[in-house]
């Protein structure tokens, strides 16, 4: 199956590549426009030349079917428009645009062509977040902490909050009938957010600092006098009276624990048996993404 890669930044390189060169049945076709880039990492995963593109329109030209875009954000758009009207099924970096009036032409253009689009929420695939699931859920906590990387309001929720908010949803055992806003902001740029979600029965809290002195990641789920604690998606605590703790395996992929190699294999799937992936769930992540924006930039 012929499939391209658009965009070989450091996500590409690091997280999913590693993934797609492993894979049996694909036929890579690798875009960007720095053409010492392109033939570095094309040899490097031995790439026929004649499979390297630093155009994109000689990319959908070759034929490919499906598209995996690691552009920069403000490339989505255009670059995604131009896929989708190809008829080729696209998985796209988290966010679809830093506007919420992108997100949605994407998203209606995807239903109109009857193409898949899939946005990259790795979390939803993660180990440890798919188990949190199955646990009581009264209390949800995400810390998701930066050290010294205070930042504008649109780009911090766009391109990080946004896991934090996307998670939020996926582990919400309701419907969300209250959102509150909290936010530390100095110069113009956020120090740090809280978002609290809660519905019937439950609260969930996103907390993100971005001067918190630490890079990680903890979540935090509770009910029925237990509580599971998973950190930097790695290792996993239970408590219940005495606590256990189990630890990613040496050998288990940083792609699989992060649910990447999970995501990738879902979308191929579909795109393998003719199933059509929607993005309206994702896009209900960034309308409340743009509703955290809103709310920061008027207090």
């Amino acid at each position: 199956m012929p499939v391209g890669v658009i965009g070989l930044g450091d996500i590409a390189q690091k997280a999913y590549l590693p993934v797609l060169a492993a894979l049996p049945g694909l036929d890579l076709r690798l875009m960007t426009r720095d053409r010492a880039k392109l033939d570095r990492i094309g040899d490097s995963y031995r790439v026929d030349p004649g499979k390297r593109f630093t155009d994109l329109g000689e990319l959908v030209g070759s034929g490919i079917r499906a598209a995996f875009v690691h552009a920069a954000t403000d490339q989505h758009v255009p670059i995604v428009e131009r896929l989708l009207t190809a008829g080729i099924d696209v998985y796209v970096d988290k966010p679809l645009a830093y506007t919420l009036e992108g997100s949605r032409r994407l998203v209606d253009l995807a239903d109109r062509t009857g193409c898949s689009l899939m946005v990259g929420f790795n979390r939803r695939y993660a180990p440890g977040y798919v188990q949190a699931k199955e646990r009581p859920r009264d209390l949800i906590v995400l810390q998701k902490n930066r050290e010294g990387l205070p930042e504008a309001p649109r780009s911090m929720v766009f391109d990080d909050f946004v896991h934090v908010v996307d998670v939020l949803r996926f582990l919400a055992p309701g419907e969300v009938e209250h959102v509150d806003v909290r936010s530390r902001v100095r110069d113009g740029l956020v120090e740090h957010l809280v978002l609290t979600l809660a519905g019937e029965g439950f609260t969930a809290l996103g907390i993100m600092n971005r001067v918190s002195g630490s890079t990680e990641e903890v979540l935090q789920v509770s009910g029925g006098d237990s509580k599971r604690e998973v950190h930097n998606l790695a290792e996993v605590i239970d408590h219940r009276g005495q606590p256990t703790v189990r630890r990613r395996g040496d050998w288990v992929p940083v792609a699989r624990q992060r649910g990447i190699e999970q995501c990738v294999l879902a979308f191929l799937d579909a795109v393998r048996t003719g199933k059509t992936v929607d993005a309206h769930d994702a896009l209900r992540t960034h309308e409340l993404c743009e509703l955290i924006v809103e709310r920061i930039e008027s207090a």
